[in-house]
């Protein structure tokens, strides 16, 4: 996989050994995180609206309502920014200063179309389902025609972008190490926990393998 281009919006500025441009490290963080942020302005004035996604190669593709603003901005070709981040852990330091977080993010900036055909649009339907909980697009329901004339599909192209993640413990001022104060890292994961029963769902319909074992590692 070949690195994106740095530019003036995704080069990393502050703590730039931080920064990654290759394509393994930021597609990674993409299909670990559960949703993305995407800012966009309208009328001069900007939003930044929270939805599931999905990674199809180089393109991210979103679904929702027809009367979503952000769906009918990214189907028009507008520019959008899209942002996801998956927190590993809490940065206790001695000094409240340098307290952080250990986290691995993405930025990237693209220009976006809509899906209009229908094998495209289930493509895309079966890949944010999938994104969610890989193995439940095969055991559903699909959409209906009515479901599917009522969503609508859009994709962004990712043209640039850019990770930036921290690991390791705290630093500390050389004279603060000496205190009295716990330090440390407190790891933390997006856990799955007991799956809950539909109350209207038979008792005879087994729990799936790929619940019981759902994990959002990538």
């Amino acid at each position: 996989m070949t690195d994106f281009i740095k530019t003036d919006k995704t080069r990393i500025k502050r703590l730039p050994k931080r920064g990654h441009y290759d394509r393994k490290t930021i597609y990674r963080i993409l299909d670990e995180a559960l949703i993305c942020h995407v800012g966009f302005v309208e009328g001069r004035q900007p939003y930044v609206i929270p939805i599931n996604f999905a990674r199809m190669g180089d393109v991210l593709v979103m679904h929702g309502a027809k009367a979503s603003r952000l769906l009918r901005h990214i189907a028009d070709g507008q520019p959008v920014c899209v942002e996801a981040t998956v927190v590993d852990g809490l940065v206790l330091a001695r000094s409240v200063f340098h307290h952080s977080v250990n986290y691995r993010s993405v930025v990237l900036f693209g220009r976006g179309q809509l899906i209009q055909k229908d094998e495209q649009k289930l493509a895309a339907l079966e890949a944010i389902t999938e994104h969610l909980i890989p193995g439940r697009w095969q055991e559903a329901r699909r959409p209906s025609r009515k479901e599917l004339n009522a969503t609508s599909v859009v994709s962004i192209e990712i043209e640039s972008a850019s990770a930036k993640v921290r690991t390791g413990p705290p630093v500390d001022d050389e004279a603060d190490y000496s205190l009295p104060v716990w330090a440390g890292l407190l790891p933390i994961e997006a856990r799955a926990l007991s799956p809950l029963r539909d109350e209207q769902q038979a008792d005879d319909v087994p729990l799936p393998a790929y619940i019981a074992h759902y994990s959002r590692k990538a």
